[in-house]
């Protein structure tokens, strides 16, 4: 039997950050848990960034992810909401990093792709396919169905080396 390999997926927003939470074992997909990171327009962005890092820090506490893939940043016209998802993307990545998780980063078309088939799918494809590849997931938000989303695309990008260190690490956790 495969070592199962547990993957977070996460969907970086300013407002909504989404995570989503999987685990793969051979070919099947299980869906562990997902929401949604919300941090308030009422805060200052320093602290709406500390909101997010909090949350996606009480997330690898809740579930112990064995990797993390997360949704690159795509070229908006609005360079301000650039900047701003370019730094919510760097907590993503500092807080999953910071926590020893390999990071593996994937365009949207490429997410769309693995998911849907087609790497222009609309939200509502991606929610549907997200549903239909993990029965008994119901994210709640589309930002969640996202992250989900992200975790699926990293488990259909292979991931044998976070399979072989998960391995190595359960191995030396049970002597």
């Amino acid at each position: 039997m495969p070592v199962p390999l547990r993957i977070l997926g996460i969907d970086p927003g300013l407002g909504a950050t989404g995570w989503g939470v999987i685990e793969i074992a051979g070919s099947k997909l299980v869906h562990l848990a997902n929401g949604t990171v919300v941090s308030s327009s009422k805060l200052t962005l320093a602290q709406r960034l500390v909101e997010i890092e909090a949350g996606l820090l009480d997330v690898l506490d809740r579930h112990a992810p064995d990797a993390a893939a997360v949704e690159q940043a795509f070229v908006a016209r609005d360079v301000a909401a650039a900047l701003k998802l370019g730094q919510a993307r760097a907590v993503a990545l500092l807080v999953v990093a910071r926590a020893g998780l390999p990071v593996a980063e994937y365009a949207p078309n490429r997410i769309k792709k693995s998911v849907v088939g087609a790497g222009h799918a609309a939200k509502a494809q991606i929610g549907l396919m997200v549903e239909m590849l993990l029965p008994g997931a119901k994210p709640a938000t589309e930002h969640a169905a996202d992250a989900l989303a992200i975790a699926i695309c990293h488990a259909h990008s292979g991931g044998a080396d976070e399979r072989i260190a998960a391995a190595l690490l359960r191995a030396g956790a049970s002597r």
